[in-house]
Protein backbone atom coordinates (compact mmCIF):
# COMPACT_ATOMS: atom_id res chain seq x y z
CA UNK A 1 0.00 0.00 0.00
CA UNK A 2 2.93 2.35 0.67
CA UNK A 3 3.90 1.96 -2.99
CA UNK A 4 0.40 3.12 -3.90
CA UNK A 5 0.87 6.18 -1.70
CA UNK A 6 4.15 6.97 -3.42
CA UNK A 7 2.50 6.51 -6.82
CA UNK A 8 -0.38 8.73 -5.74
CA UNK A 9 2.05 11.39 -4.59
CA UNK A 10 3.90 11.20 -7.90
CA UNK A 11 0.63 11.60 -9.77
CA UNK A 12 -0.60 14.49 -7.65
CA UNK A 13 2.64 16.41 -7.87
CA UNK A 14 2.99 15.63 -11.57
CA UNK A 15 -0.41 17.14 -12.31
CA UNK A 16 0.47 20.51 -10.77
CA UNK A 17 1.54 23.38 -12.99
CA UNK A 18 5.30 23.72 -13.30
CA UNK A 19 6.70 26.39 -11.02
CA UNK A 20 10.40 27.27 -11.13
CA UNK A 21 12.31 26.09 -8.08
CA UNK A 22 14.49 23.38 -6.69
CA UNK A 23 11.56 21.24 -5.53
CA UNK A 24 10.07 21.25 -9.03
CA UNK A 25 13.52 20.72 -10.59
CA UNK A 26 13.89 17.64 -8.41
CA UNK A 27 10.47 16.45 -9.49
CA UNK A 28 11.34 16.87 -13.17
CA UNK A 29 14.59 14.97 -12.64
CA UNK A 30 12.72 12.22 -10.79
CA UNK A 31 10.23 11.93 -13.66
CA UNK A 32 13.15 11.55 -16.12
CA UNK A 33 14.62 8.81 -13.96
CA UNK A 34 17.58 11.03 -13.03
CA UNK A 35 17.41 10.20 -9.35
CA UNK A 36 20.87 11.61 -8.62
CA UNK A 37 19.70 15.02 -9.86
CA UNK A 38 16.49 14.70 -7.83
CA UNK A 39 18.57 13.91 -4.76
CA UNK A 40 20.83 16.91 -5.42
CA UNK A 41 17.80 19.21 -5.74
CA UNK A 42 15.86 17.89 -2.74
CA UNK A 43 18.56 17.22 -0.15
CA UNK A 44 19.47 20.88 0.58
CA UNK A 45 15.78 21.77 0.81
CA UNK A 46 15.09 18.82 3.11
CA UNK A 47 18.05 19.69 5.32
CA UNK A 48 16.50 23.15 5.76
CA UNK A 49 13.09 21.77 6.74
CA UNK A 50 11.10 21.78 3.49
CA UNK A 51 8.39 19.22 4.29
CA UNK A 52 7.85 18.14 0.68
CA UNK A 53 11.57 17.64 0.10
CA UNK A 54 11.77 15.67 3.36
CA UNK A 55 9.01 13.38 2.11
CA UNK A 56 10.75 12.85 -1.23
CA UNK A 57 14.06 12.11 0.49
CA UNK A 58 12.25 9.40 2.42
CA UNK A 59 10.83 8.05 -0.82
CA UNK A 60 14.27 7.97 -2.48
CA UNK A 61 15.72 5.93 0.38
CA UNK A 62 12.59 3.80 0.70
CA UNK A 63 12.71 2.83 -2.97
CA UNK A 64 16.48 2.92 -3.42
CA UNK A 65 16.40 5.51 -6.18
CA UNK A 66 19.58 7.57 -6.54
CA UNK A 67 20.82 6.12 -3.26
CA UNK A 68 21.26 2.59 -1.92
CA UNK A 69 17.97 1.39 -0.45
CA UNK A 70 18.16 2.25 3.24
CA UNK A 71 14.96 1.80 5.23
CA UNK A 72 16.42 3.35 8.38
CA UNK A 73 17.29 6.51 6.41
CA UNK A 74 13.80 6.46 4.87
CA UNK A 75 12.34 6.38 8.39
CA UNK A 76 14.45 9.40 9.40
CA UNK A 77 13.26 11.48 6.45
CA UNK A 78 9.64 10.33 6.66
CA UNK A 79 9.66 11.14 10.40
CA UNK A 80 10.93 14.67 9.74
CA UNK A 81 8.19 15.26 7.16
CA UNK A 82 5.61 13.55 9.40
CA UNK A 83 6.52 15.79 12.34
CA UNK A 84 6.07 18.77 10.01
CA UNK A 85 2.51 17.62 9.30
CA UNK A 86 2.74 15.64 6.04
CA UNK A 87 -0.11 13.10 6.08
CA UNK A 88 1.57 11.04 3.33
CA UNK A 89 4.77 10.85 5.37
CA UNK A 90 2.78 9.98 8.51
CA UNK A 91 1.10 7.17 6.60
CA UNK A 92 4.35 5.83 5.12
CA UNK A 93 6.06 6.03 8.51
CA UNK A 94 3.16 4.22 10.19
CA UNK A 95 3.31 1.50 7.53
CA UNK A 96 7.05 1.07 8.11
CA UNK A 97 6.44 0.69 11.84
CA UNK A 98 3.61 -1.75 11.22
CA UNK A 99 5.81 -3.86 8.95
CA UNK A 100 8.92 -3.48 11.13
CA UNK A 101 10.89 -1.91 8.26
CA UNK A 102 13.86 0.24 9.26
CA UNK A 103 12.66 0.55 12.85
CA UNK A 104 13.25 -1.14 16.17
CA UNK A 105 10.49 -3.66 16.87
CA UNK A 106 10.07 -2.32 20.41
CA UNK A 107 6.87 -0.26 20.54
CA UNK A 108 6.53 -0.52 16.74
CA UNK A 109 2.78 -1.16 16.73
CA UNK A 110 2.11 1.66 19.19
CA UNK A 111 4.06 3.99 16.91
CA UNK A 112 2.22 2.68 13.84
CA UNK A 113 -1.13 3.37 15.48
CA UNK A 114 -0.07 6.87 16.53
CA UNK A 115 1.16 7.83 13.05
CA UNK A 116 -1.85 6.30 11.28
CA UNK A 117 -4.09 8.27 13.67
CA UNK A 118 -2.32 11.56 12.89
CA UNK A 119 -2.70 11.00 9.14
CA UNK A 120 -6.28 9.72 9.53
CA UNK A 121 -7.23 12.78 11.56
CA UNK A 122 -6.09 14.91 8.63
CA UNK A 123 -8.49 13.01 6.37
CA UNK A 124 -5.89 10.79 4.70
CA UNK A 125 -8.06 7.95 3.38
CA UNK A 126 -5.45 5.16 3.32
CA UNK A 127 -4.53 5.86 6.94
CA UNK A 128 -8.21 5.86 7.91
CA UNK A 129 -8.66 2.43 6.34
CA UNK A 130 -5.55 1.02 7.99
CA UNK A 131 -6.56 2.45 11.36
CA UNK A 132 -10.00 0.86 10.92
CA UNK A 133 -8.32 -2.48 10.24
CA UNK A 134 -6.22 -2.21 13.39
CA UNK A 135 -9.32 -1.49 15.48
CA UNK A 136 -11.28 -4.30 13.78
CA UNK A 137 -8.58 -6.87 14.54
CA UNK A 138 -7.22 -5.51 17.80
CA UNK A 139 -3.72 -5.30 16.35
CA UNK A 140 -1.76 -2.66 18.26
CA UNK A 141 -4.92 -1.42 19.99
CA UNK A 142 -7.80 -2.86 21.97
CA UNK A 143 -10.37 -4.19 19.50
CA UNK A 144 -13.08 -1.55 19.14
CA UNK A 145 -15.82 -2.10 16.58
CA UNK A 146 -17.21 1.43 17.00
CA UNK A 147 -13.84 2.91 16.05
CA UNK A 148 -13.35 0.36 13.25
CA UNK A 149 -16.78 1.20 11.82
CA UNK A 150 -16.06 4.94 12.05
CA UNK A 151 -12.68 4.77 10.32
CA UNK A 152 -13.87 2.35 7.63
CA UNK A 153 -16.83 4.65 6.91
CA UNK A 154 -14.64 7.75 6.71
CA UNK A 155 -12.24 5.86 4.40
CA UNK A 156 -15.12 4.79 2.16
CA UNK A 157 -14.40 1.09 2.69
CA UNK A 158 -18.01 -0.12 2.79
CA UNK A 159 -17.20 -3.83 2.59
CA UNK A 160 -15.01 -3.69 5.70
CA UNK A 161 -17.49 -1.41 7.50
CA UNK A 162 -20.32 -3.86 6.75
CA UNK A 163 -18.23 -6.79 8.00
CA UNK A 164 -17.70 -5.02 11.33
CA UNK A 165 -21.33 -3.84 11.47
CA UNK A 166 -22.50 -7.46 11.33
CA UNK A 167 -21.03 -8.06 14.79
CA UNK A 168 -22.19 -4.76 16.32
CA UNK A 169 -25.31 -3.89 18.27
CA UNK A 170 -27.68 -1.15 17.12
CA UNK A 171 -26.40 1.02 19.96
CA UNK A 172 -22.80 0.59 18.83
CA UNK A 173 -23.70 1.51 15.25
CA UNK A 174 -25.56 4.59 16.50
CA UNK A 175 -22.52 5.60 18.57
CA UNK A 176 -20.25 5.17 15.53
CA UNK A 177 -22.62 7.18 13.32
CA UNK A 178 -22.65 9.95 15.92
CA UNK A 179 -18.83 10.06 15.93
CA UNK A 180 -18.79 10.14 12.11
CA UNK A 181 -21.16 13.13 12.04
CA UNK A 182 -19.05 15.00 14.58
CA UNK A 183 -15.72 14.20 12.87
CA UNK A 184 -13.82 16.95 11.04
CA UNK A 185 -10.41 16.71 9.41
CA UNK A 186 -7.68 18.59 11.26
CA UNK A 187 -4.89 19.57 8.86
CA UNK A 188 -1.50 19.93 10.56
CA UNK A 189 0.06 22.17 7.95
Amino acid sequence: MRGLTLLLALTLVGGAPAIAGALEDGRAAYDRGDYAAALAAWKPLAEHGDVDAEFWMGALYDLGRGVPRDLAAAVVWYRRAAEHGSAMAQYNLAHMYEQGEGVSPEYAMAAAVAWYRRAANQGYTYAQGNLGALYATGRGVRRDDVQAYKWFTLAGVAKNRDFVAARMTAEQIAAAESEIKAWKAKPER
